[in-house]
């Protein structure tokens, strides 16, 4: 069989990663994509016979890259377990495992900080920092600690100084600005560092010595910052916190953080004021619940749920922010080069089109004469939105009308914090931007050109990367929640019609999981889809269903390859008979 002269009939491309299984005979081998007729000739690189026809045999799947879209030629790169969301990574081009030279580098870091360095930062041990983060995270990037003072408040960010460590243009650093981003899909952590860096040395791990870099702010009594200091320093973590503690602390359901109960309380009231600052300039807060879901041991999907952010969720969040603007700001006013994190206004155009939604409501976003949009505008409508029944839904359409937020090496403000300024300085272990604002923050004079530079680059590298992370992480959330639903098969449910379209409306369910019902389903009229009035109505019957509308729906189709669930309305159901709870 001569693969080479099977035709490119799936616009595969060069350099795409594809998902197979090792196919041949003693000479000659190819690869038979996963859901395709597509068979891929391989290209014998440091790739023995003896170890392909233990793939064929063994019917491993292997991720192979496409070096010649027209002869449909690729090289094998990695081999692929059977997780469909193992596939799905591979699919966008992720690799897991890091290089052996990037693992060599990582295994010589120091596992402590060296006496000499430490005598060359200021020392904020004495202080009882405390970190909160969600149970399982291990990657611990951030650090807080307030204080009232006369007048006011010490409010004191600390970061893990990833920049000592991951140096310019190292082994290291390559490989983190390739990766740009540590990715979570549902199952399991791509960290964009090695765990020894991650987990180990960067991580502000409780009661031992941690370089970190410092913004502490002193804030007045309304909140404002009226001044700050940011600097490299050494801390020792008094606590490790979970979201969860804080969260019954505040709600009175435990006694257990005494020890740093006037720590958490400053904190509490220094989110209070920043977030009034926020709310009063017109940032908005969507408060759209993430899907939770729940894995056993075997990685099978058992529950879903929705995220719902606590207390301890938002004290982190505002400290992160206020941290993020103070340094932004210091970078601009100081000519400092720098990366910025910005969100530019929404596309007038889509915000006209959403108005003629919100018509129905009575509402109305104003759009000047020169087509500019007013974050606070925005905020007071959706508050409004929030208090009527299709509130959550509506909100949802609201947040696709953004921009969608990116990185810069110009400060262009961000339109959703309503700041303007605004920088991603505090997970410089997750994300690649903060890395290299750390970087900028503490290059020398005789450094900063050269590593000015990079910044365009690095900008548009890592809001590829991110964009791709948010892409894999989406699908594999949505993968394992198709897999839960499987199990409710013809199961009807109580849903709220969340998109109408031309074809159908998509629905949600309570717990978060959703899909389309098809109009073609819909046997009692002749439907027209509405475009002005976003709904779908009856030609005979005048029967209109529309955004907001709560229906009932059954459960047909739950399909994995394409991680998409089908519905069908159900008329006559009784309470008995749905499913309340999933």
């Amino acid at each position: 069989m001569n693969v080479e002269k099977i035709s490119n009939t799936e616009n595969i491309s060069e350099g795409e990663i594809l998902i197979g299984r090792v196919h041949g005979t003693k000479k000659n081998f190819w690869v038979k994509i996963s859901g395709s007729k597509s068979k891929i000739q391989i290209k014998r690189k440091n790739i023995s016979g003896e170890q392909l026809r233990t793939w064929r045999k063994d019917k491993i799947l292997v991720a192979i890259k496409i070096l010649s879209a027209k002869k449909l030629i690729g090289e094998i790169v990695s081999t692929v377990d059977d997780s469909k969301i193992s596939a799905l990574i591979i699919k966008h081009g992720v690799v897991e495992k890091f290089p052996a030279n990037v693992k060599k580098a990582a295994s010589k870091i120091e596992y402590k900080p060296s006496e000499y360095e430490i005598s060359q930062r200021i020392d904020r041990r004495n202080l009882e920092i405390v970190t909160i983060d969600g149970e399982d995270a291990k990657d611990l990037d951030d650090g807080v600690f307030a204080e009232k003072m006369d007048g006011g408040y010490f409010l004191g960010v600390y970061i893990a100084d990833v920049s000592h460590y991951v140096k310019n243009n190292s082994v290291l650093d390559k490989e983190a600005f390739e990766r740009g981003t540590s990715i979570y899909p549902v199952d399991r952590v791509v960290p964009m560092l090695p765990i020894e860096l991650s987990n180990g040395i960067c991580s502000l791990n409780p009661g031992v010595n941690r370089l970190a870099m410092a913004c502490e702010m002193i804030l007045d009594l309304s909140g404002k910052v009226t001044s700050y200091q940011i600097f490299p320093t050494v801390i020792k973590v008094f606590r490790r916190l979970s979201y969860t503690q804080v969260n019954k602390f505040f709600d009175g359901e435990t006694s257990e953080l005494e020890d740093c109960a006037t720590n958490l309380k400053n904190l509490l009231e220094v989110y209070n004021l920043r977030k009034k600052i926020r709310t009063e300039r017109g940032a908005i807060d969507f408060e759209i619940p993430e899907l939770k879901i729940t894995l056993n041991k075997k990685d099978i999907p058992i529950k879903i749920t929705k995220k719902i952010r606590g207390i301890g969720e938002k004290i982190i969040e505002e400290c992160m922010l206020a941290a993020n603007e103070t340094v932004a700001e210091h970078t601009v006013k100081n000519l400092i080069p720098s990366l910025y994190r910005v969100h530019e206004n929404p596309d007038a155009e889509k915000v006209e089109n959403f108005n003629r939604l919100l018509g129905r409501f009575g509402l109305h976003i104003p759009i000047s004469i020169e087509r500019e949009i007013q974050p606070l505008q925005y905020q007071k409508v959706l508050e409004k939105i929030k208090e009527t029944p299709a509130g959550k839904v509506i909100s949802g359409l609201a947040l696709r009308t953004m921009q969608q937020a990116r990185y810069s090496s110009k400060n262009l403000g961000h339109f959703g914090l309503a700041a303007q300024f605004y920088t991603h300085f505090t997970s410089p272990i997750r994300r690649y931007p903060d890395l290299i604002v750390h970087r900028m923050l503490k290059a020398t004079r005789e450094e900063i050109p050269k590593l000015a530079n990079k910044l365009d680059e690095i900008a548009r590298q890592s809001s590829e990367r991110e964009r791709r992370a948010v892409e894999i992480e989406r699908e594999a959330l949505d993968l394992k929640c198709v897999e839960f639903m499987k199990g409710f098969l013809l199961q009807k449910f109580d849903a709220v019609i969340c998109n109408v379209t031309n074809f159908g409306f998509f629905v949600e369910l309570e717990n978060g999981a959703g899909g389309l019902v098809p109009v073609a389903s819909i046997n009692d009229d002749y439907y027209n889809f509405m475009e002005n009035e976003f709904a779908l109505i009856g030609k005979h019957k005048g029967r209109i269903f529309q955004i907001g509308d709560k229906v009932r729906v059954q459960l047909v189709r739950a399909d994995l390859n394409l991680r998409q669930l089908s519905f069908e309305l159900v008329e006559g159901v009784t309470d008995d008979e749905l499913i309340f709870e999933v």
